[in-house]
């Protein structure tokens, strides 16, 4: 069980929560791993809900390619959820942000069922996904946030597996699952089964899930502190402001300020703004802790709070940095495997199956490795095992050239293509567990969900540039070297780890 957190000097223990470990008969009930499951189960889900489920209802019913396309916009809440991280730190707990939300959103699955049944159902229906995606961006904070907060650190590392394994399974059962209920029985009982399963979720947090955390300023203080007129002001620029940019981008398309940039997303350019934000910030980081003496604004004092720490621009680089091969191999191996002559069966079985297998492995054992043996004396065979095998497809690329784009040649063996796609799987397992591990320990106390908030988005930074960059790349640089280039995004990553702070096991601030 966590401390009362910094900055809340007698915080009082949500009602009924114990002043220490469950007790022993709780246990079963309690027990991490399992409400660590459910957790993280119930963070993929309402994601597969909005990102998988909205495409094709879209689809479905009828709308152009243009506002298909459009359903990205709903991944900004997921990018500017730092916006209001602060928030959960600040008001009430995070097991009541997480009830909270969970709650609402059974009622916009509810909402969506009966939406799906007007005739024309799709603005009823838009509308219910973006509130949907801000809902469950919400419950991302409070879950992280929660995470930190009830589990001591080393458990913390134990159980980073258990998230990935949690978080794809949900997303399995979303995008799988409920879009073949659908195409079996119609939208209408989908959502209607996806409100159970968000009903099954939200009552069992009800009941067992740890009351660990110190009260912060009672929730009720929170509509007062959001509908003041400045806030309220403040909210609706930003509102017309995004409102604004999404018609541009159906008006006029993508922008291209230069070759390589033609489809950088609205929230591509977002995520860019944010990094452009955070790294004008540490630049004035004294004058502004200065003046921030004194300043009850949660915003700037999580923000700074965050960026008043030891090696904090090697932090920064290293979040930027660490995905970037992972995420522009992840977006071209379908297509080189489909270049090759592997039908998307084959792909769907060996990914979707062994792949998926391989990645929660790598995940829990890389989480149990960190834990028994500490971050320091792990990261460097954990992360060599997410780098490397991604030599081992450029050595495929070469194999396979004479077959690339000449489909009378042949087709690849999928017995020789599945060891390297479970290889790699695995061993972006492994390096997942490392970095959840250190974001973890780069969050400071004070501010555990706005800290969590901010570096996720960091991170994300990159992996949405490398996922658009990818093509432009691969179609410049031919398979084998794109490839050998995925590797060599991956070694500055590689090269900060010595400087890293954080290794020890000390944190920025937490337990």
């Amino acid at each position: 069980m966590s401390a009362p957190r910094d900055g809340a000097p007698g915080g009082t223990p949500d009602p009924g929560s114990p002043s220490g470990p469950p007790a022993a008969g709780a246990t079963a009930k309690h027990r991490p791993p399992f409400w660590v499951f459910t957790l993280y189960f119930s963070e993929g889900f309402p994601y597969s809900m909005v990102h998988q489920f909205s495409t094709v209802f879209f689809k479905d019913h009828g709308a152009s390619l243009e506002a298909v396309g459009l359903t990205s916009l709903y991944r900004l809440p997921w990018i500017l959820k730092f916006a209001w991280a602060p928030l959960a730190d600040a008001f009430s707990t995070k097991r009541r942000w997480i009830l909270s939300a969970q709650c609402l959103l059974l009622g916009a699955a509810l909402a969506m069922a009966a939406g799906s049944a007007l005739p024309r159902p799709l603005e009823a229906v838009a509308a219910l996904f973006l509130a949907a995606a801000i809902l469950a961006a919400t419950q991302d904070i409070a879950v992280d946030g929660f995470y930190l907060e009830a589990l001591d650190r080393t458990r913390q590392a134990a159980y980073v597996g258990y998230q990935s394994m949690s978080y794809r399974l949900a997303m399995i059962a979303g995008g799988g699952g409920v879009i073949w209920f659908s195409g079996k029985f119609g939208w209408g009982p989908a959502f209607l089964l996806a409100s159970g399963i968000l009903a099954f979720v939200f009552l069992f947090h009800a009941l067992y899930l740890p009351r660990t955390e110190a009260r912060m300023r009672p929730g009720a203080q929170l509509l007062g502190y959001l509908f003041r007129p400045a806030r309220l002001a403040l909210l609706a620029a930003a509102a017309a402001g995004l409102a604004g940019l999404g018609w541009l981008w159906d008006r006029w398309g993508r922008v291209a300020l230069s070759p390589h940039l033609p489809n950088l997303s609205v929230p591509a350019w977002i995520a860019l703004a944010f990094l452009t934000a955070m790294v004008l910030l540490l630049l004035f980081l004294r004058p502004l802790k200065r003046r921030m003496e004194g300043s009850d604004s949660l915003y700037a004092r999580a923000f700074v709070d965050y960026l008043d720490q030891r090696r904090i621009g090697i932090i920064l680089a290293f979040l930027c940095t660490y995905r970037t091969g992972e995420s522009f191999l992840l977006a071209m191996v379908y297509p080189l495997l489909k270049d090759i002559g592997l039908a998307r069966d084959q792909y769907g079985l060996i990914y979707g199956t062994f792949g998926v297998a391989a990645s929660i492995t790598g995940g829990i054992l890389g989480g149990h490795l960190i834990g028994k043996f500490g971050l320091k004396r792990v990261i460097w065979p954990l992360v060599a095992a997410q780098n490397v095998p991604n030599l081992l497809y450029a050595a495929l690329a070469v194999w396979y050239a004479p077959l690339a784009g000449h489909p009378e040649r042949g087709a690849a063996d999928p017995f020789v293509v599945a060891p390297f796609v479970v290889l790699e799987a695995f061993g972006a397992g492994l390096g997942t567990a490392v970095f959840m591990v250190f974001i973890m320990r780069t969050c400071k106390a004070s501010f555990k969900s706005a800290h969590m908030s901010i570096a996720t988005s960091i991170m994300n930074v990159s992996t949405t540039l490398a996922g658009v960059l990818s093509g432009f790349l691969a179609h410049w640089l031919g398979w084998p070297l794109f490839f050998v280039m995925t590797f060599l995004a991956t070694v500055p990553s590689m090269a900060m780890i010595p400087f890293l702070p954080h290794l020890e096991g000390g944190e920025a601030g937490g337990k």
